[in-house]
């Protein structure tokens, strides 16, 4: 592996967190990827949270072979444990983190540094592309909210609420330090509390339209996003967006709340009401009063969702699992194709012939279009 020419004199010192928990056959490339990077002078530390396969190991290569990568050993207590310890450690005026099944663009930091110097930004968030077998493809909402080249604040952009990554940002350590900020630990979903706190807290952070991260989608199944369907999975993302509403609803902005609430918040869900045929008793009742919690006097009708999710959010907050589970099923027979429209005296709606349209609130049914 050829890596990046050695940086010139003034080149941009990035500190790099990677946390690594067995993915023996994923960190070399992820730090390859990372010791490839132009033009900036790159500080790499590694945090091996307890692994229990070779992946210290491979890490210690790197170590020994004088690339500038540090190597943290520590129990095992998380990923957002991992992060924060990193973080400590972390020595350079920038400062970004990477997982260790994914890997970064060339020309990712340098990139981002430029922006950071140029702007005064507190930091920079850049796009993603989703890295399934050999394809790369940028998500269509990632490269909305990424479409335009900007210096702003969080009054002006809410909706960025909902790029919540880790990896595709740069932080200036000083920021990140006295805004307090860390990621929370011993739950999944990390990334969108402490994401969000940064933009609130930010004075401005900038926003690009280059893609910066390479974000890998494992084939096996065991990335943690694949496993919405366990208890523990849910229970974790309702804690996350508990920590996260509680940080908007602090900030005091009615408009940054409501488009948190319709626009962000919502806007995964509809991976788990794909799960709700077939569910468990104990899942359900969690899924149930979860959206009864959060939407709690503002209905999933009024969301930015797909109207046969908008539907199911509906039927879930009345209590309907049975009518549920068929739209779900229903909508999976479509195989991603769109959910039949008509419009009758009220105007247009979807058409959904598993469930009776009129035992159904009309706003569940309606047909809205949203920006995208």
């Amino acid at each position: 592996m050829k890596f990046g020419r050695r940086p010139g004199r003034g080149a941009p010192r990035v500190s790099v967190v990677v946390p690594v928990y067995d993915v023996e056959a994923y960190v070399d490339e992820c730090l390859e990827s990372l010791l490839a990077q132009r033009d900036v002078d790159l500080d790499v530390v590694v945090v091996d949270d307890g692994s229990t396969d070779g992946s210290a190991a491979r890490v210690q290569r790197f170590v020994d072979a004088g690339h500038p990568v540090r190597l943290v050993r520590t129990a095992n207590h998380g990923l957002g444990a991992a992060r924060n310890e990193g973080a400590r450690h972390a020595t350079a005026d920038l400062l970004a983190f990477a997982d260790s099944d994914d890997v970064v663009p060339p020309t990712a930091y340098a990139t981002m540094a430029r922006e950071v110097r140029r702007s005064g930004a507190d930091f920079v968030t850049g796009s993603v592309a989703r890295w399934e077998g050999d394809t790369l493809s940028e998500p269509p909402w990632m490269r909305r909210l990424h479409r335009t080249r900007l210096v702003i604040d969080i009054d002006s952009e809410p909706e960025i609420l909902g790029d919540v990554f880790a990896w595709n940002k740069l932080f200036t350590r000083d920021f990140w330090h006295s805004s307090g900020l860390r990621w929370p630990e011993g739950v999944r979903y990390e990334d969108q509390p402490t994401t969000t706190d940064a933009y609130l807290r930010a004075r401005s952070f900038a926003i690009i339209p280059d893609v910066v991260y390479h974000w890998r989608i494992r084939a096996e199944g065991t990335s943690i996003t694949q496993q919405r369907s366990t208890l523990k999975d849910l229970e974790d993302r309702w804690a996350t967006k508990r920590m996260a509403l509680h940080s908007v609803e602090a900030y005091g902005s009615p408009k940054v709340t409501q488009v948190f609430r319709d626009r962000v918040m919502a806007g995964d869900l509809h991976r788990y009401f794909t799960e709700i045929p077939g569910c468990d008793d104990e899942w359900w009742a969690l899924l149930e009063s979860g959206v009864r919690e959060l939407w709690s006097g503002r209905s999933l009708t009024h969301s930015g969702l797909p109207p046969a999710h908008r539907l199911t959010g509906w039927l879930v907050e009345h209590g309907r699992r049975e009518d549920a589970a068929a739209v779900m099923e229903y909508v999976a027979t479509l195989a991603g194709g769109p959910v039949p429209r008509v419009t009758d005296d009220q105007g247009p709606r979807i058409d959904v012939p598993v469930i009776d349209r009129r035992s159904v609130d009309r706003a569940a049914l309606a047909v809205r279009e949203f920006e995208r």
